[in-house]
């Protein structure tokens, strides 16, 4: 559907290219994503039910943990679903609202996860630089109020940057040549000047990533300084392994988000970079956080045998 106005045809629906120009792949494709999106929305929503659960986890870096969960869960419901829909719709049309109320949870989880990490961050430079004072710096009280903080703020700014991509006036294609609506592909097809809303990312967003990677750099460059003063091997090498998996997810959330971040009249390349970025690194979170920690899988193990312990008296009652 198109609107006349003034000699220009305003777009209010788009197509979403996506992966069109491999037909062949179609099946194979759409089989792949929905087990990724299966297996990350298990393994984040479970994650979330096993820290809410189990009382030995009411920790602050697990409370910053499950949001962070939930924030990837989010990231995968905005994107994945409508994309697995294209692979066999016609027409492949996203209306102009659902485009933005996309791109408005993108950015709420992403710009959560980014506050998230940096808290997670200073929580582990705190437990291992400042042990003795940890609960006074780092209480459960401050962590969820750091955590309600991150989702006002991130709200915000989504609001934010989708009440500026409203502004714009989209005349001059309705091809979207991505699989979701990217802030960038969307300034190519504007006939406005997004000038405004480029000079609101440098403003707003750009500040929140500075601020947040040197939060990370600065904790994990403390940390390693206090490692490395370690005498006791084993003192290191649980040091080591507590901030083994943090450091390793950030290390992949900020290269892909650095890599991601291009100029604005750059061509549109980045579609398995952003595949990575939108769809693999929240599949690939809970495993990092939950495979070589051994409080996430007791507390697994613990459930299990609740449950296993549940099935046999049921069974029995039954019987």
């Amino acid at each position: 559907m198109r609107i006349e106005k003034t000699n220009h045809s305003w777009t209010t629906q788009f197509i979403l290219v996506g992966f069109s120009d491999h037909p062949d792949l179609k099946t194979p494709l759409f089989l792949l994503f929905s087990v990724i999106y299966l297996v990350t929305m298990v393994g984040n929503l479970g994650l979330v039910a096993l820290i809410y659960m189990e009382p030995r986890l009411h920790t602050p870096m697990y409370i910053f943990l499950g949001n962070l969960a939930l924030m990837d869960s989010c990231c995968s419901c905005a994107i994945t679903p409508k994309m697995l829909e294209s692979f066999f719709s016609v027409d492949r049309r996203i209306s102009l609202y659902e485009c933005m109320a996309q791109f408005y949870f993108l950015c709420l989880a992403e710009t959560a996860d980014c506050f998230l990490l940096a808290a997670m961050a200073y929580d582990r430079y705190v437990a291992i630089c400042n042990p003795l004072q940890y609960h006074t710096m780092m209480s459960i009280k401050l962590s969820i109020q750091m955590s309600i903080g991150t989702f006002i703020a991130s709200n915000l700014i989504s609001i934010l940057h989708v009440g500026c991509l409203l502004r714009l006036t989209f005349c001059k294609s309705n091809r979207i040549d991505h699989f979701f609506c990217d802030i960038l592909p969307l300034y190519r097809l504007s006939c406005t000047d997004p000038f405004i809303n480029e000079l609101m990312i440098y403003i707003f967003s750009m500040p929140i990533q500075f601020l947040t990677i040197t939060t990370v750099l600065v904790s994990y460059f403390c940390i390693l300084l206090t490692i490395f003063k370690m005498k006791s091997k084993d003192g290191r090498g649980k040091a080591f392994s507590t901030c083994a998996s943090h450091f390793f997810s950030v290390s992949i959330f900020y290269a892909c988000l650095l890599m991601y971040i291009r100029p604005f009249d750059d061509s549109n390349k980045d579609i398995p970079l952003a595949i990575f970025y939108t769809i693999i690194i929240p599949l690939l979170n809970p495993f990092i956080y939950s495979l070589r920690n051994t409080e996430v899988v007791n507390a697994v193990k613990k459930v299990i045998k609740m449950y296993t312990i549940f099935k046999r008296s049921s069974a029995s009652a039954a019987h």
